[in-house]
């Protein structure tokens, strides 16, 4: 039987809301976060957080709460984008992604504590984003949006070998961090059974 959410849950939502906000936008308050004209964004990073770090069940609720946040027309997504419209973006795929990540990590992480588990959920969960967001982004230039002259499906996963290095570290320390949370924080007092819950 699903547990309703405590004070502690909507909490820790909302503290992830608020990182993927910053996350999404995190060029505009610390600009010096550019490497070769290339924004380090940090959603997915936070994304994969909260799925090791909240379980699959809270984890997925956060994320969700996110992409509805910024449905409503809150200014949470990249580039302070917010509204409806923003469904019909290219990258909107990413968005919807990170409650997968969340969901699929935080499966993983409920079965075993290894460190190397943790990091393997991780990096599967960024796999995770990266191949429901670029299949999104190639439909959706392909349906409904102005495609790059001779875009194609290789040309929509090139450009996702220029973040890729970024997200694979961002990914496996996301993981290391998680797992020392689960060692210090989140195995004692109230923290204690918030992830065993599916």
């Amino acid at each position: 039987m699903e547990r309703k959410l405590r004070a502690l849950d909507l909490t820790l939502v909302g503290m992830f809301v608020a990182l993927m906000a910053i996350g999404a936008n995190i060029t505009s308050f610390v600009p010096f976060m550019v490497v070769g004209g290339v924004p380090i964004t940090l959603q997915t990073f936070f994304a994969i957080l909260a799925g090791a770090i909240l379980g699959s069940r809270l984890g997925s609720i956060a994320m969700t709460v996110y992409m509805l946040v910024g449905l409503v027309g809150v200014p949470v997504f990249a580039k302070f984008g917010a509204g409806p419209s923003t469904i019909f973006s290219p990258t909107f795929g990413f968005i919807i992604s990170y409650i997968f990540t969340a969901f699929i990590i935080g499966k993983i992480v409920e079965k075993k504590k290894s460190v190397t588990v943790y990091i393997i959920a991780a990096v599967i969960g960024m796999g995770v984003n990266y191949v429901f967001g670029t299949n999104w982004m190639y439909l959706a230039y392909k349906l409904w949006f102005t495609a790059p002259e001779g875009f194609t499906y290789k040309m929509a996963w090139l450009w996702m070998v220029v973040p890729l290095p970024k997200d694979i570290i961002l990914a496996a320390l996301a993981g290391i961090m998680a797992h020392r949370l689960e060692r210090t924080v989140l195995s004692k007092g109230q923290f204690k059974n918030l992830k065993r819950v599916s």
